[in-house]
């Protein structure tokens, strides 16, 4: 017998040729009643420690973004240095050091762009600061964020190559020396290079990387595609990095240099990282606050005030009574 497309049969029901029995329908029926009636406490309890962690300040929700952005760009960084070093040359070169820098930086601000700016870098953070385009309430938010992401990321380097760092020198960590390791955290200067050259080194590296970025978020100009900024900016960081590295290892960033250096104080390299290369450690700090400043107003002076709407439209005025 058949019943609005379902034929009866002894002991259950058989649809499209199948016979389902009434005892496996119920099963099935229970089963799922069964499951809902779990999943809904647990999905409530899911929302509820969602909503616990939810961090609603945007100045932590900053601190943070900008840790994790410059985690990645550190631990990326770090590592391409770690292996180069440490493997004598058979594990990279110095185009890997500056690859892993450079893809380090997109991956970070990719991490962190849609909430900080990405900006990771104290240099950076300041210029923001001087022209009036981020609060100074935030400047030790985003510091305090980007030191701690670069500490860690020290940290996570120097757990991740432990052995390999003893192997290569023996336990006995040096500054300076044939195997000298502290390069792999913080840089220092090459053997021929004076303070004031280190100086002018790092901050024209700076000042080119500030333009740069500028340009590429320049939107009144001929900016970057929608989307690509992040890698374009990497390109930029390795292009500094292939052109400007042999000198200073281009800091071009407090945030990169001073926190590790910190760490391998503490790890075992003693204050000489703050010793070596005629105290040097003090010039990855300043020269690029300067040259961030310095590229910023280049910037301003040169593109930015005479790229106004208000002169825009002049021209085009100018231009149309010239026609006419």
């Amino acid at each position: 017998m058949k019943e609005n497309g379902f034929m009866l049969a002894d002991g259950g029901l058989m649809c499209d040729g199948k016979l389902r029995t009434s005892s496996q329908s119920q099963r099935r029926v229970k089963f799922r009643l069964v499951s809902k009636s779990r999943l809904e406490p647990e999905s409530k309890m899911l929302e509820k420690i969602q909503k616990m962690l939810t961090i609603r300040s945007n100045s932590i929700r900053e601190l943070l973004a900008e840790a994790l952005g410059m985690y990645i760009l550190m631990v990326l960084g770090l590592s391409s240095v770690a292996q180069t070093v440490l493997g004598k040359g058979e594990f990279g070169q110095y185009l890997s050091i500056n690859l892993g820098f450079g893809i380090g930086v997109t991956m970070g601000i990719h991490a962190a762009g849609g909430i900080s700016g990405a900006h990771l870098n104290a240099a950076i953070t300041l210029t923001h600061c001087m022209f009036g385009n981020l609060p100074w309430r935030k400047l030790p938010v985003y510091l305090l964020g980007q030191f701690l992401g670069s500490f860690l990321a020290a940290a996570t380097i120097f757990g991740l190559y432990y052995d390999a760092l003893h192997d290569y020198t023996n336990g006995n960590f040096t500054v300076t020396g044939p195997t000298a390791t502290a390069s792999i955290f913080s840089t220092y200067p090459s053997p021929y290079m004076s303070l004031t050259g280190g100086f002018f080194t790092e901050f024209i590296a700076t000042v080119m990387l500030l333009l740069g970025i500028l340009v590429i978020h320049d939107e009144k100009n001929n900016g970057a595609l929608k989307g690509t900024h992040a890698l374009v900016t990497g390109i930029l960081v390795l292009g500094i990095g292939m052109g400007m590295g042999m000198n200073t290892g281009y800091a071009i960033n407090p945030s990169r240099d001073l926190p590790p250096r910190i760490f391998t104080a503490i790890a075992g390299w003693g204050v000489d990282v703050f010793r070596a290369g005629n105290y040097w450690w003090w010039v990855p700090v300043v020269a690029p606050t300067l040259g961030s400043l310095a590229g910023g107003l280049i910037h301003k002076l040169l593109i930015d005030i005479h790229n106004q709407p208000v002169l825009e439209r002049g021209n085009e005025k100018g231009q149309q009574e010239m026609v006419h």
